[in-house]
């Protein structure tokens, strides 16, 4: 029977059941994708840096074009030129602009990850220090529900998550007591309630 053991015994098992190796197998992923999102990153931005370049150029390489054209051509071949020219112009500037663009969006999100991996790593493997006392508090309340449904006791939750209905099974002799559990009682009292009745 389960209260003839040591609780020492059962509290030591208890401890050794949880398994906390997929959660340091998680967080070793979160960095291995942050680092390389990093990598990615860093990649987009020098792409990027390197296509604002080539535009620039490309840019430089038009006018001088645009310059002899102006100096060579007559007036009205010279004004087509100049409006074509000017397309290429507003096209490259408007991708030069979303280059721009989207490398300030990625240095703002590179930097947002940063904040949030200094967060992690000061959180440590086990969280802060309120996910630990949420956790603590979760592990307890399961390891009590347990050791109640051992003893043949199911509580079962309301709709706001309190623990106000109990049910009591014998099973030698094969009842079914369904008890509310009113606050202005004391434990102690449905202690011995549910004890006399399992036992009974």
């Amino acid at each position: 029977m389960l209260l003839d053991e040591d609780p020492g015994t059962l509290i030591h098992h208890t401890i050794g059941n949880f398994n906390i190796h997929p959660d340091k197998q998680a967080i070793t992923r979160i960095n291995d994708s942050l680092s390389t999102l990093q990598q990615s990153r860093d990649l987009r931005i020098r792409e990027a840096e390197s296509a604002m370049r080539k535009l620039s150029r490309h840019l430089n390489s038009l006018s001088t074009q645009h310059e002899e054209a102006v100096a060579v051509h007559d007036s009205g071949k010279h004004a087509a030129e100049i409006v074509e020219l000017d397309t290429k112009k507003f096209r490259i500037a408007k991708a030069a602009s979303e280059l721009e663009i989207e490398s300030e969006r990625l240095d703002s999100e590179l930097e947002m990850l940063k904040e949030r991996l200094v967060d992690l790593e000061s959180q440590g493997l086990e969280g802060d220090e309120t996910t630990r006392r949420e956790r603590e508090a979760d592990d307890a309340t399961i390891l009590r529900l347990k050791i109640f449904r051992s003893l043949g006791v199911d509580i079962e939750p309301d709709e706001a998550g309190n623990f106000n209905r109990a049910v009591i099974r014998n099973s030698r002799k094969g009842d079914v007591h369904v008890v509310n559990i009113d606050p202005k009682f004391s434990r102690f009292f449905y202690a011995n309630y549910f004890w006399s009745t399992m036992q009974g």
